[in-house]
């Protein structure tokens, strides 16, 4: 089994090794006052050391990924000269958490949030949040790549702590796709195309809000691993645009795209609300 490979070939998926914890137990004494005995806390057991990975970006690209938003967030890492590996829902699967810790960033793209989660296994979530939190990997979720990274019982990844997103108000107007001015803490606003994606209320610091107040771009630590979250499509081409009125040119969300890309790799905070 292999990954498409950008630049470098795949070291094959080696057996998942699972870190156990051992809880603390806690006795109570009936009676004149309550008492307590607790052993000493047990350090968790070390993970084996991540697997080195030959390219320092997972693209993923499995059941449930649009294949004209894989294609757009491919030419935003092409800009920036990132190298790149992406694996679908099958190699994804197979790889332990192990392997996945030897990456930087994990980039989950817009689709379907539910056809992606209900084509991994519970363990593939596990992992991959095993990955950010304990292995302090970096992961960008874009439009169903944020539901998915937040809370879901399609197997999200809950990198959240138990919070899950909704749609962004439109979405219950029954509009499906438009162009939104997002505004920042300090600069000019952006039209930025949006399909069907996420408002992130309830986790992270706001790095960017839509026409309505709410935060359509949210970044903050996940344990050891940074994570950024947009429910709008900065890397989206001028071909997605048709005949939508946009007030910014698609450079301009081109150019963002490309800074919050390398943020995310990099693991740089951008300025918050």
């Amino acid at each position: 089994m292999h990954f498409s490979l950008h630049r470098a070939a795949f070291t094959p998926p080696l057996i998942v090794l699972i870190a156990g914890l051992t809880m603390p137990i806690t006795f109570t004494a009936c009676g004149g006052g309550s008492q307590s005995m607790q052993t000493s806390p047990v350090a968790p057991v070390p993970l084996p050391p991540a697997i080195p990975a030959a390219e320092p970006v997972l693209l993923f690209t499995g059941t449930g990924t649009s294949s004209p938003d894989v294609s757009a967030v491919e030419a935003v890492l092409g800009t920036l000269d990132v190298g790149y590996v992406t694996a679908d829902s099958t190699q994804l699967n197979g790889t332990s958490a192990q392997q996945l810790g030897g990456y930087k960033l994990l980039i989950f793209p817009g689709g379907n949030s539910i056809t992606i989660g209900d084509n991994l296994t519970a363990d593939s979530a596990s992992n991959i949040r095993t990955a950010v939190q304990q292995y302090g990997v970096h992961y960008l979720g874009i439009c169903a790549g944020a539901f998915f990274g937040g809370f879901s019982f399609h197997n999200g990844v809950n990198l959240t702590s138990g919070v899950s997103f909704d749609f962004y108000a439109d979405e219950f107007k029954g509009i499906h796709k438009e162009p939104v001015t997002i505004s920042f803490p300090s600069g000019d606003p952006l039209d930025v195309y949006w399909e069907d994606g996420p408002q992130l209320s309830g986790w992270g610091s706001v790095v960017a809000k839509f026409p309505d107040g709410t935060p359509a771009i949210v970044e903050g630590q996940s344990g050891q691993g940074f994570v950024v979250f947009t429910g709008i499509h900065l890397e989206a081409p001028e071909s997605w645009r048709g005949s939508m009125i946009f007030n910014t040119p698609v450079s301009a969300d081109l150019a963002y795209a490309r800074d919050v890309y390398q943020a995310a790799l990099d693991g740089t905070e951008h300025p918050h609300f």
